[in-house]
């Protein structure tokens, strides 16, 4: 209960932020197509920074032992929600967008600051593994999906910044290469940054959407049910009856750091890729913003759930 306690306040004090950028567009003083600007600066900086200041962690069997679990259990993460998502689709009548965002999660943001905050930021390698899995689903699966066709583009996978940075933070870690102390305190300050400049960002998108209309059209509510509640439930159950907490030390804290990345919002980036392949982008935009508002209630109390049964 006091892990949940301790993550509503963060979340309270991202929500803050996130009222701040919405107050600023409303205000007149930044336009919603401003966000671009803020976007690249927290994609190509940002978030490599985050990345590589994260895996500058001293190396032990433990800590590797513990990264290879966090990657096991992300990828069964994925393939629980690719599966519950095809058995949904069905009978729930599930279109393009509705399955895309409850199957991604908007981990990238959101976790790493969480992380920091709740366990430290020896912690936060371990959310890398969720990252790295979902940016290979997203630019395959997902892409698949909205573009409406088959295949991989590897390039553009193999030239996310993301994943370049994912990869030399482990080369850094695998061989044992410390970054000068002056170089990792100017990126773990630049990561400082990383959740309140996202939940900015999320504030000004907000701003541009008809609140009115997004909370009172009853069939948002379906896939924001499985995002936030319904997968959630499903995945913290499994754990339990699995007993992974157990597989290695300090499995309940490395555990909890994937099952955050997965009650997480709907995820950004398939809104952008929902417009480039002109895929109801309006529909995304709106999943991903009544995602994230009800969030804030809907994330300590999955917590709550977890730290009750794990």
């Amino acid at each position: 209960m006091q892990i949940s306690l301790i993550l509503m306040r963060e979340i309270v004090q991202l929500f803050i932020i996130l009222l701040m950028g919405y107050i600023i567009v409303k205000a007149k003083l930044l336009r919603p197509e401003d966000s671009r600007s803020l976007s690249v600066v927290m994609v190509y900086l940002l978030t490599p920074c985050v990345i590589i200041n994260a895996f500058q962690v001293e190396y032990t069997p433990q800590v590797m032992a513990g990264l290879i679990f966090s990657f096991a259990i992300s990828i069964a993460a994925h393939i629980l929600f690719l599966l519950l998502t095809r058995l949904l689709a069905g009978p729930l009548q599930l279109d393009v967008i509705e399955r895309t965002a409850v199957i991604y999660t908007n981990a990238g943001i959101l976790v790493i600051p969480l992380v920091n905050a709740l366990l430290g930021p020896e912690y936060v390698i371990y959310s890398c593994a969720f990252i790295v899995v979902q940016q290979v689903l997203i630019w395959t699966h997902c892409r698949s999906l909205l573009c409406g066709t088959r295949g991989m583009e590897w390039r553009k996978l193999f030239l996310n910044v993301n994943i370049i940075a994912i990869v030399a933070g482990c080369a850094l870690f695998l061989l044992r290469v410390p970054l000068p102390a002056l170089i990792n305190d100017t990126l773990g300050t630049l990561g400082d940054m990383f959740g309140p400049l996202g939940m900015l960002l999320a504030g000004m998108v907000i701003a541009d959407t008809p609140l009115r209309r997004l909370f009172t059209t009853p069939r948002n509510y379906l896939p924001v049910l499985l995002r936030l509640l319904a997968f959630p439930l499903v995945t913290v159950l499994l754990l339990r009856i699995s007993g992974a907490a157990g597989w290695v030390a300090d499995g309940k804290n490395i555990l909890m750091i994937v099952y955050l990345a997965c009650i997480t919002p709907a995820c950004a980036t398939v809104t952008s890729l929902a417009q480039l392949y002109d895929r109801n982008a309006a529909y995304s935009s709106a999943l991903y913003v009544l995602t994230t508002l009800l969030s804030i209630v809907t994330m300590p109390v999955m917590i709550g759930v977890y730290d009750a049964l794990i």
